[in-house]
């Protein structure tokens, strides 16, 4: 199974510390993904940690999304090595490790593969922070809450030390709601 790849193309979090969080999640987290963050973790260790939650009915606004850096970790029993698989679309956000999360803005661009994203395409062209899911999912209009706009579908290029194809389909989005 391959895990959504995220490129922030153009966002304001580059340029404003304060769109920027550390998060933790009790579930896997693939980047792309977005949830809710309220309030600071109490894990001793972690106290400018932020916990993540699954989008609900009525807090569908004001999410923040998933952009860790893509190092994929490798798990052997309660052991946990990075880098070892160079596929970047075997990386997730292991559940209860910190993570990097930003808030997406009016505005931002952002390219997400299909991995990241829930339902069809069809003519489908935004895709809607929805109830009970962590993954955008495709939709005809935008909705009160997080929603991106289509710009066109584009490709990832995935080094797989083949030669041949290396693309991987992606969706160059605009936020026009948050």
């Amino acid at each position: 199974m391959s895990h959504g790849i995220i490129i922030r193309n153009q966002v304001a979090s580059m340029n404003v510390d304060s769109y920027n969080r550390s998060v933790v999640s009790a579930i896997n987290v693939d980047n792309g993904n977005v949830f809710t963050i309220s309030a600071l973790s109490t894990t001793a260790g972690e106290t400018e940690v932020w916990t993540a939650s699954t989008p609900a009915t009525g807090s569908l606004t004001d999410l923040w999304m998933a952009c860790e850096p893509e190092v994929v970790v490798t798990v052997s029993g309660t052991k946990e090595y990075k880098g070892i698989n160079p596929d970047v679309r075997d990386f997730y956000n292991v559940a209860t490790n910190v993570f990097s999360a930003f808030k997406p803005v009016v505005g931002d661009i952002i390219t997400l593969t299909a991995d990241a994203l829930g339902g069809t395409i069809s003519t489908n062209t935004y895709v809607v922070a929805t109830d009970a899911t962590s993954e955008l999912t495709w939709a005809a209009a935008a909705v009160t809450g997080l929603s991106l706009q289509l710009i066109k579908t584009t490709y990832i290029s995935i080094a797989t030390g083949a030669i041949g194809s290396q693309r991987t389909t992606a969706y160059k989005f605009a936020v026009v709601a948050i």
